[in-house]
């Protein structure tokens, strides 16, 4: 170590640091990323990118501009991250389907409410729209807002915008922070106004007397808020769920058939849940949840929304349109939780406590910018007054300036009275010089007056803006020492935002009933499965079972009659059964190719065999025998296996063990195991005990460390089995009958 340099090493825990480290990370995810600022409402990234917009000059009145110019020019400025997440706040910002108010006008593909992306930012321009730039952007070289440092100090950029309204209301927000997330709904522009002005005449406002201007959220996508009660007390605490539905209308179609028409879908279905929406609704038809339905299209434009349902003649709309409500997103739950940055904390706010951190922030904003305006105006009034009183002694001034020898000179005459090296005509003119006493302000405007000045109308001119800079002195002092004057000029404001920007509300309130569907009960009828070997499954008729029945037979791993109303047990190698419900598959005619069995269940034919398909009707009346490779044993009572889950564990496996055989028990009066290496072993049933599913089962046969079972036969009393193994005809039966858990005989070749 040089000397000189003294050695200092801290020492400290690693789990001090990992600690400090990531809570670091967290904060700088939550406040300078994920969180809208509850005073303009906006993320960073949004805010810059406005900001640069309007620094580039890209106002509403002016050309649109490419958006990889603003994309490029706000991450290389202000925000020092990817690319794709400006463009997609640029674009969300632009889009009327998931803003209330949008703040970007786009020209070009910015995407669509099903899902489409927009094109990329070469293609697409934008600019802002006209009430970004009045009740956004406005005021701001009136010193109203802090400015700081960029990223690498280069730049200077607003730490908050001067938005005249609660931003965070009217266009709501939605982020993903580290431990918590915000989502807060848009609100309509003209029933917020309404309710911050009446904060503001009575700051002891209820939220719930605030409840009668702003009514609730009001959704780009219109659709019906149900929980009307609720509302109360999402806004007191910030937290809670909102119950959407879509808006149903019925037209007359062609034929006397009736429409039913989906004008307004709930806010949460905008995106690729709309092609779910519509898949659903397909599911309900296809499964025969419904018979109602005819027909299905999507007609939405530009214009908005509209889904048509063609329904067949006699059709239960009411009960159909539940059913909608119950199976499908057609009523969702929008989650709210008002979490923003308030004071540089996280913090999740009431209706109430946005509105009063709102109001607060716009007094903070007028006093600024009224204290600007009236510093600039006494400015004024002071050069006036200079030039109103030289104008009193013009001929002296000129005098004094023909006298001098610099600028320098006259300003040091004008402001302080030195006469000395200027040359007067008269000692009278040079006294009069000596009492002098102009503003350096003054003397700089005196010095700067151009000759038209004196003309008769121009100094009357001049009077009467010093008269109009007076007035302006008078109102803008009024405004900052008297709050009721602050408050009207804020409230006057709201009220010319809100006649030029507001619109109806498109969004209903209302309490509704809790959706009553009554679910047609399926006629119970026998109908045949049939599964072929490539697991393509499906059911038909019994008449047209039996008309085709050696066809079927042949062509099917899996023919038998079942109800429509029961389930499909499917067992595998890996130990777990899967059912599915016979309703779920196709019903249809003999040559119907069916639907994959992975499809409709839970099994992967990747990673698993199937072993044994019977229905849950015959499973549970009976006893399965398993076998396993490592040649388990067991039997299992049938009843086990009637569960309402999808998929369960049918039986417990060693490692590396696999289900060689499973099949129902009743018939069987003997077992027979065949291993790889040639060992047969049969004996009786009663060795095999009964036992839970979940057991591992007992060994029905010894074998050597690398031979397995491979398969296992059932004997029926009075049945001959003859088998073929390597070209040699084995009769089962004939077998020496030995004892569980035994070696076996081996097969001579």
């Amino acid at each position: 170590m040089a000397a000189g340099i003294q050695e200092n090493i801290i020492r400290t825990e690693y789990s001090e640091i990992m600690q400090k480290s990531y809570i670091d990370y967290a904060m700088s995810v939550i406040i300078a990323r994920a969180l809208p600022d509850v005073r303009d409402g906006l993320k960073p990234v949004q805010r810059r990118t406005l900001y640069d917009m309007y620094e580039l000059g890209i106002r509403y009145d002016r050309p649109y501009r490419k958006c990889a110019r603003i994309v490029g020019d706000t991450m290389g400025k202000y925000h020092p991250h990817g690319d794709s997440s400006i463009y997609e706040a640029l674009v969300v910002m632009a889009q009327d389907f998931k803003k209330g108010l949008p703040l970007v006008d786009g020209h070009g593909n910015f995407g669509s409410i099903e899902g489409d992306g927009a094109a990329a930012m070469r293609y697409t321009e934008a600019r802002l729209q006209k009430i970004t730039q009045e009740v956004y952007l406005k005021d701001m070289d009136k010193n109203v807002v802090d400015f700081v440092p960029n990223f690498d100090e280069t730049e200077k950029e607003p730490a908050v915008l001067p938005v005249r309204i609660p931003n965070i209301l009217v266009n709501g927000a939605d982020g993903i922070a580290v431990g918590m997330a915000t989502s807060i709904p848009p609100h309509n522009l003209g029933e917020v106004v309404d309710g911050v002005i009446a904060y503001m005449k009575n700051n002891q406002i209820t939220t719930k007397e605030l409840m009668k201007y702003i009514k609730g959220p009001d959704f780009p996508t219109g659709g019906i808020i149900v929980n009307k009660d609720d509302l109360l007390s999402i806004y007191e605490s910030g937290t809670g769920k909102i119950k959407i539905r879509g808006k149903v209308e019925t037209e007359k179609g062609k034929n006397g058939r009736t429409l039913l028409v989906i004008s307004e879908i709930p806010y949460p279905m905008i995106g690729a849940n709309i092609g779910k929406f519509l898949n659903d609704v397909a599911a309900l038809v296809e499964t025969k949840k419904t018979t109602d339905i005819l027909d299905i299209s999507n007609q939405s434009s530009k214009e908005g929304i509209r889904i048509v349902l063609e329904l067949k003649k006699g059709a239960d709309v009411e009960n159909l349109t539940n059913m909608l409500y119950k199976k499908t997103r057609l009523e969702d739950t929008f989650g709210v939780n008002m979490l923003v940055v308030a004071d540089q904390r996280p913090e999740t706010l009431g209706l109430r406590q946005i509105i009063e951190h709102h109001v607060d922030f716009q007094f903070e904003v007028a006093t600024r910018k009224y204290t600007s305006l009236l510093n600039k105006e006494r400015e004024n009034r002071e050069i006036q007054e200079g030039l109103i009183r030289a104008c009193d002694v013009i001929d002296l001034i000129i005098e004094i300036l023909r006298g001098s020898k610099s600028r320098e000179q006259v300003k040091n005459c004008l402001v302080n009275g030195v006469t000395e090296g200027i040359k007067f005509k008269t000692k009278t003119s040079m006294r009069q010089a000596a009492k002098l006493r102009f503003t350096e302000r003054q003397a700089t405007a005196i010095l700067d007056m151009r000759l038209y000045k004196l003309i008769g109308l121009e100094v009357e001119t001049l009077m009467a803006e010093h008269e109009e800079t007076l007035k302006k002195i008078t109102s803008y002092e009024d405004i900052l020492n008297n709050y009721d004057s602050m408050a009207a000029v804020i409230m006057e404001d709201l009220k010319k935002i809100k006649k030029e920007y507001s619109h109806p509300r498109k969004t209903a309130v209302e309490n509704a009933a809790e959706i009553i569907y009554e679910e047609k009960k399926v006629e119970e009828t026998q109908v045949v499965f049939l599964m072929d070997r490539f697991g393509y499954a499906r059911t038909i008729d019994t008449s047209a079972y039996e008309r085709n029945k050696e066809t079927a037979d042949a062509e099917n791993k899996y023919a038998f009659i079942c109800m429509n109303t029961d389930k499909i047990c499917v067992f595998t190698d890996a130990g777990r059964m899967h059912t599915v419900k016979v309703l779920d598959l196709p019903y249809g005619k003999f040559r119907d190719k069916g639907t994959p069995i992975d499809n409709v269940s839970n099994y992967d034919s990747k990673t698993e065999q199937i072993v044994l398909v019977a229905p849950l009707a015959q499973i549970k009346e009976e006893q399965l025998c398993f076998v396993t490779g490592k040649g388990m044993v067991k039997q299992v009572d049938g009843n086990e296996f009637e569960v309402s889950k999808r998929t369960i564990g049918a039986t417990k496996l060693g490692e590396k063990d696999r289900v060689v055989m499973v099949q129902p028990a009743a018939a069987m009066e003997h077992l027979v195991l065949q291993t790889r290496d040639g060992y047969f072993l049969k004996f009786l049933k009663e060795e095999i005990p009964v036992q839970k599913k979940n057991a591992l089962g007992v060994r029905g046969i010894r074998m050597g460390e690398q031979d397995l079972v491979e398969h296992a036969y059932m004997l029926e009393n009075r049945i001959e089995y003859v088998i073929t193994y390597r070209e040699k005809q084995i009769t089962l039966n004939k077998l020496k009958l030995a004892k569980r858990d035994t070696k076996g005989t081996k097969v001579r070749i």
